[in-house]
């Protein structure tokens, strides 16, 4: 009978221990996991039989100690719901920590300093709220009931064959990526394909990575600690300029819509960085981030059409969809392919379920189709953005809208960071161009921000633009 109550119980580790019996002493184990946050508020306990059968111990000790836990008001009892942690006991954090267990402040701030922020316009993220979890849902029903059971096992290296072959064709269609579902590379998101990348350009002698005046400062970190140098290329109002690339074995560039600063490459400048790649045999790493969102031009295709043979294509699902999902891409030349399968070390890291998701996501329809309604959201955003500025601040200047989901808003000289420690005050998170700036790059600093509209919820949305206004000289 105690083996059948042993598997019908859910799990729960406790550790009863003190002088003062087995009921004191669960009692005070279980009261400390409520306490600290171990079991939140809501968290349903195994029954009296079940956790006596695991710990040992009389039934009636646990009983006794569950009601002991009632009757102080950490627990509550009802019939046919079972013994659950109550709604109102909230976890006691410890100190210099949140309720997650991180760092930071856990009470609200002291005089004189801001408040957290209630509005963000940090660029890099979609409206998550605008998720669509229906279809993903319907998605990953169909996919979990179609495939077969030997796709749950540990699986191709390059990721599960379904989805390599879905990015394949997609991506030729819509980005005009020229590929095989043999050279698709499935990763845990850009950072992931980037760690990659250092290691195979590392295997072949590379020390030298070039990238943009302005862009992540973690991508570079990353680049860095493969042991790369990560000089800048100059940067004008035609693009970064690719002439200036010599020796180096490797250039990352975000050609079809520059991050922040918003421009494609100009048609000369695609043109010198192909040329570069092959009179030297460097490698072109292509981050199209946010290739799908176009608005008012036609869409620029991806650098890789001109030279798959040179060019590591690389994208994610973190704009389209969202970055939680860690799904991301990398389209490989014939002759770095194995190389890669090596570098990730022989084994598929995604996991399973949502690579085949995302390949039914694909296949069906559901990801064009939110791709033109997210397209269209986003849209309306930038033009109310755009709207707004001119009526609140003829002085600011709003560039690089023509696609994307963030705008750059070029201010008067000097105000950059004054507006910052403005929008902070005012509850708003927002990045200045200085953010984004490479510590080597030789181009006049500009005063600017970098403005992500896609990043609030619409609900937050209309708050957030009048928050923004308000900072604005």
């Amino acid at each position: 009978m105690e083996e059948s109550w042993a598997t019908l119980g859910v799990d729960l580790h406790l550790e009863p221990a003190g002088s003062g019996g087995l009921r004191r002493g669960l009692t005070d184990a279980l009261r400390e996991a409520v306490r600290t946050g171990r079991l939140g508020p809501g968290t349903r306990l195994p029954s009296s039989r079940s956790l006596a059968a695991d710990l040992g111990i009389a039934r009636n000790t646990v009983a006794e100690a569950y009601a002991d836990l009632v009757a102080e008001g950490w627990l509550t009892a009802r019939q046919g719901s079972g013994t659950r942690v109550a709604e109102g006991a909230a976890a006691v954090p410890p100190s210099g920590t949140t309720p997650t267990g991180m760092p930071g402040r856990t009470v609200a701030p002291r005089r004189g300093e801001p408040a957290r922020p209630a509005y963000s316009l940090v660029p890099g993220i979609p409206d998550l709220a605008a998720f669509p979890r229906a279809a993903w849902l319907k998605a990953a029903r169909r996919a979990l009931t179609t495939a077969p059971y030997h796709a749950l096992g540990y699986g191709d290296p390059r990721g599960h064959a379904e989805l390599r072959t879905a990015l394949a064709g997609y991506l030729a269609r819509v980005r005009g990526v020229r590929t095989h579902p043999e050279r698709v590379l499935i990763t845990s998101g850009f950072a992931h394909a980037l760690r990659l990348t250092g290691t195979l350009l590392r295997a072949r002698g590379v020390r030298t990575v070039a990238v943009e005046s302005y862009g992540l400062d973690v991508y570079r970190g990353l680049l860095q600690r493969s042991a790369l140098a990560t000089p800048a290329l100059p940067y004008d109002e035609l693009g970064t300029d690719t002439r200036a690339l010599s020796g180096e074995g490797a250039v990352l560039l975000t050609p079809a819509h520059q991050f922040p600063m918003g421009t494609p490459l100009h048609p000369d400048r695609r043109a010198a960085v192909i040329d570069w790649a092959r009179r030297t045999g460097g490698l072109i790493l292509e981050d199209d981030y946010d290739g799908e969102f176009r608005y008012d031009r036609q869409p620029v295709g991806a650098l890789q059409g001109l030279d798959p043979d040179r060019v590591i294509y690389f994208g994610t699902a973190s704009k389209a969809l969202a970055p939680g999902l860690r799904l991301g891409w990398m389209v490989l030349p014939p002759s770095l392919a194995e190389e890669a399968v090596s570098a990730k070390g022989g084994t598929d890291t995604v996991g399973v379920l949502e690579q085949l998701t995302l390949a039914e996501f694909i296949t069906s329809g559901a990801y064009d189709r939110h791709i033109r309604s997210s397209r269209l959201r986003y849209r309306r955003r930038r033009d109310a953005l755009a709207a707004a500025v001119s009526a609140r601040a003829p002085e600011v200047t709003v560039t690089g809208v023509a696609a994307g989901l963030h705008a750059v808003l070029r201010l008067p000289a000097g105000m950059e960071q004054s507006v910052i420690e403005a929008a902070t005050w005012q509850g708003l998170a927002l990045h200045g161009l200085a953010f984004h700036r490479h510590p080597e790059a030789v181009a006049e600093p500009l005063d600017a921000l970098v403005v992500g509209y896609a990043t609030p919820p619409d609900s937050a949305w209309a708050g957030a633009l009048e928050a923004l206004c308000r900072v604005l000289p």
